[in-house]
């Protein structure tokens, strides 16, 4: 689709600011909405329409049960979230949670968290601990290392998870922390890695394809993005440019593949490729004792 095409297509934006692209749609009518029309329900984000109907749907039982129960009676029985992100936020908490038991346990966590490859194969290394493909993006080398990377995610994830949506955000960062760390394994397989620059990156190329797709001036991105891939090669810096890489292309294929299913209609889709893409990561895990053993 291009970008004519996309800024023609209401569905791509909310049909109460035509002017906003989203991605998220209000889980009763199917709508598009932006965040600041987004209200967080049992069942999702839903539109103020849907919210006044079901506020006028509520039994007199209803409301008396939800004044008794709740101290501060949400609108509807559902809490607005005003399109916060929530998920970004939760993922620097624990992260920031994690770096300080490194700092009170004198970085002993990292023997229990941090990746390293001959560690996920017991007929290599007699060690079968497979956790560590995605905790290894919650230990961090210093304050340097986590406070760039959490800056970076707070950057991104102000934008990026309102237009995705908590779940397809949070996705996001998990499979990009694992093509990380597959890039890591097949590229520098005894090589021992920490840190979340592979889901860093990995929301970085989404957001590059997912503003192309929609017509977006991603410019300034692409530099900021060129810049970080350039220093993770340069010597001396101490960096893994293997997941930076492979967290960047599994962004971009999860980016692409959400930019291309966005219709209430392709869900399917969308969920069935998002698992063909984990599938073939796993697959290519499989593949680094093969290479280098």
């Amino acid at each position: 689709m291009t970008s004519t095409e996309f800024t023609r297509n209401t569905e791509n934006f909310c049909y109460r600011h035509p002017d906003r692209q989203s991605f998220v749609l209000c889980q009763r009518c199917l709508r598009t909405i932006c965040p600041e029309c987004q209200t967080q329900a049992a069942v999702g984000v839903i539109c103020p329409e849907c919210l006044q109907e079901q506020q006028r749907a509520q039994t007199p039982a209803q409301r008396t049960a939800q004044r008794r129960w709740n101290r501060r009676p949400s609108r509807g029985g559902v809490v607005a979230v005003g399109g916060r992100p929530v998920v970004t936020y939760s993922i620097i908490g624990v992260t920031a949670a994690v770096f300080l038991l490194q700092l009170l346990t004198g970085n002993a966590i990292d023997q229990w968290l941090a990746f390293y490859a001959p560690w996920l194969y017991p007929s290599v290394s007699g060690v079968f601990e497979p956790w560590r493909v995605l905790t290894g993006a919650l230990v961090h080398s210093g304050f340097w290392h986590i406070g760039l990377n959490m800056l970076a995610l707070w950057m991104i994830g102000r934008s990026l998870e309102p237009l995705l949506g908590r779940w397809r955000f949070l996705t996001l960062y998990v499979v990009g922390a694992l093509g990380g760390s597959v890039a890591v394994a097949l590229l520098a397989f005894t090589t021992p890695v920490v840190g979340a620059s592979g889901a860093i990156f990995a929301l970085f190329g989404a957001l590059v394809v997912i503003g192309r797709h929609i017509g977006a001036e991603v410019t300034g991105i692409m530099i900021v993005l060129g810049i970080n891939l350039v220093i993770g090669f340069l010597p001396g810096f101490g960096i893994s440019w293997q997941a930076h890489v492979g967290g960047l292309v599994a962004g971009a294929l999860l980016g692409l593949i959400y930019a291309r299913t966005r219709r209430a209609s392709q869900r399917g889709w969308q969920i069935a490729l998002t698992i063909l893409l984990v599938a073939v990561l796993i697959g290519l895990l499989a593949l680094a004792p093969v290479i280098w053993v």
